[in-house]
């Protein structure tokens, strides 16, 4: 089974910054993604940008020029890092990976970590 562990969330003032982490364990895929979406209370879960396997990677407009995304292969690790936040980027950010066939497949979930701009 696929693990996803999330960190790194918390509580920041507006144009602060916040690293978030998502450590995968268990996968199998040889084309794959991983991203990171996020859900603000009473809304919908949003895209916020991933990577696939090829190495191209996609940041939503929303958070563009202040979010990047990134992998660390040795350590299987999908990285945002989020600058200029703001109280808008307040949600709950959720890890996923999938399978990547023209398109990512996202059949994987973390739990969530919490940001918080004020």
């Amino acid at each position: 089974d696929v693990q996803l562990v999330e960190s790194g969330g918390g509580s920041v003032q507006a144009g602060g910054s916040l690293r978030l982490s998502c450590a995968a364990s268990g996968y199998t895929y040889s084309s794959y993604c991983m991203g990171w979406f996020r859900q603000a209370p009473g809304k919908e879960r949003e895209w916020v940008g991933h990577f696939d396997s090829d190495g191209a990677s996609s940041i939503a407009d929303p958070v563009k020029g202040r979010f990047t995304i990134s992998k660390d292969s040795a350590k299987n690790t999908a990285l945002l890092q989020m600058n200029s936040l703001k109280p808008e980027d307040t949600a709950l950010y959720f890890c996923a990976a999938g399978r990547y066939d023209f398109q990512c497949i996202w059949d994987s979930w973390g739990q969530g970590t919490q940001v918080t701009v004020s």
